[in-house]
């Protein structure tokens, strides 16, 4: 069975389809971006945007975006902060079925355990099945690999335009020298250690961040520090 025929059995069964994928669990610096994406016609060489080169991406993105109907949602890294990454993921792929221009009746979504306002299925692996749900991953990683590299020439010490936020050595490396930014996951782990709580405050005072997010974040840095002490 190729993409779209397995999007077609869903079809059948409920309606309008919208496929959901995310971009950007696993970095520690910048959003991340879901996508929703409503596809009624094949779209040639759609397939998981983690086999596909940086080139046949951008090409496929403006395909989808001619052929499909595509919503974005974003959570911040303060949202990411505030209510950690599981429901900040949740929240930018609700945001993205709202940008949704029709609405739909049954969501395909990739990976697990992501319940939404929406009726729907997890798919693990779903985007190497669906091609709603590849084409949501195209998207997505587009849109997001944009927004780091946009980044990269504000934040130029923490090379964004080629390690996109991920934990790479070289990003680690720059963490730990010059110290995290307001754009960096502050709760994560290979940030929070390297944070001055004297930085912290002055953030706060200077609206550079919210109060909801520096308590969440000033928790978690008592804490491990005190977990440090204990060892």
């Amino acid at each position: 069975m190729n993409l779209f025929e397995f999007d077609e059995t869903y079809r059948r069964k409920y309606g309008r389809i919208a496929g959901l994928d995310e971009a950007g669990r696993g970095p520690i610096a910048g959003p991340v971006v879901a996508s929703a994406v409503i596809l009624e016609v094949p779209i040639d060489g759609v397939n998981d945007s983690k086999k596909l080169s940086p080139k046949k991406r951008e090409e496929l993105f403006t395909k989808i975006l001619q052929f499909g109907d595509v919503g974005i949602g974003i959570a911040t890294p303060s949202e990411i902060d505030e209510m950690n990454i599981l429901n900040a993921t949740k929240l930018a792929m609700e945001r993205a079925l709202e940008s949704l221009n029709y609405d739909v009746d049954f969501v395909l979504v990739d990976g697990k355990h992501l319940n939404l306002s929406k009726a729907g299925e997890c798919i693990v692996r779903g985007d190497s099945k669906s091609m709603s749900i590849a084409a949501a991953s195209i998207v997505a990683k587009v849109i997001r690999d944009r927004i780091m590299s946009a980044y990269s020439r504000i934040f130029q010490e923490y090379g964004f335009g080629h390690n996109f936020g991920y934990p790479t050595p070289d990003h680690k490396s720059s963490v730990k020298m010059f110290g995290p930014t307001t754009f960096h996951r502050l709760t994560f782990s290979g940030v929070i250690e390297n944070l001055d709580e004297r930085i912290l405050e002055d953030w706060r005072r200077s609206g550079r961040i919210s109060f909801e997010r520096y308590r969440a974040v000033l928790k978690k840095y008592q804490k491990l520090f005190k977990q440090q002490r204990l060892v």
